[in-house]
């Protein structure tokens, strides 16, 4: 590693976290803030959701940034504008994705392609994107950096109903493993976390009834994941002590999946 390189502090950073708006992500802009980084909020198009998390963030300096991660010009910009905003990058957390169902055997062909193309495009190139600038600052500015992927169990055990997610999460712990070696003699770290099952606001629903029922038996504890619980493991692999912990995938699923 160049020694010359500004070391990772340990709060007081400038952090950005994509998807933002609520769920996992607004649990991790929260756990951020909280211990004194200063946090951009992204999302896709500004609203009260994002306002709301803006406004509950602990501190200040924090700061508000819109774009849709599908568009690479786009990308570059809010990276930019969050950069000035926070005095610069030190974390980057690539969180914001979409998960369109599309089973095979009732999908049709132009829909297929539609929902591999949407998904690829904000969950990979807009991750793969961004990582890129948000490197290239930290480098460029001679500073130690983190890159987090919130990446899923659906990696390793497949999303029948939602292929193109699965895909892609695998890909994005591809993506950090390979950014891991290529960016450590910059004193930048990289590391995922593939969370299981996470109540968020999104799938509410789904945990009513029988099928809730079933939802929380997948795990021995016999519940679901909080986002405050992925959040955690994010702080913890953005933190100057996990710098040996680049490249790895955590898994965060309560043991409802256990890969070998």
């Amino acid at each position: 590693m160049d020694h010359g390189v500004r070391e990772l502090a340990a709060t007081g950073r400038g952090v950005l976290v994509t998807g933002a708006s609520r769920g996992i992500g607004r649990a991790i802009a929260t756990a951020f803030a909280a211990q004194g980084d200063r946090v951009a909020v992204h999302c896709t198009a500004p609203g009260p959701d994002a306002g709301r998390t803006l406004a509950e963030l602990a501190g200040g300096g924090h700061v508000l940034v819109a774009g849709d991660l599908a568009d690479p010009a786009r990308v570059e910009a809010l990276t930019a504008e969050a950069e000035e905003a926070l005095g610069g990058i030190d974390v980057l957390v690539n969180n914001a994705a979409v998960m369109v169902a599309h089973p095979l055997p009732t999908t049709s062909y132009a829909d297929w392609q539609a929902a591999w193309q949407h998904t690829a495009a904000v969950n990979l190139f807009g991750a793969a994107n961004l990582s890129y600038c948000a490197a290239r600052r930290m480098i460029d500015g001679g500073r130690e950096g983190r890159i987090v992927n919130i990446g899923s169990r659906g990696a390793f055990r497949g999303e029948p109903d939602h292929p193109a997610y699965g895909a892609t999460k695998a890909a994005l712990h591809a993506l950090g493993q390979s950014l891991a070696v290529s960016l450590a003699p910059h004193g930048i770290a990289v590391a995922s976390v593939a969370p299981g099952f996470v109540a968020t606001e999104r799938v509410a629903g789904r945990l009513e009834g029988e099928e809730g029922e079933r939802i929380r038996a997948q795990s021995p504890f016999g519940r679901v994941g909080a986002p405050q619980e992925i959040a955690a493991a994010v702080l913890h692999l953005a933190s100057p002590a996990a710098r040996w912990s680049s490249g790895a995938v955590l898994d965060v699923n309560g043991a409802s999946y256990l890969r070998t």
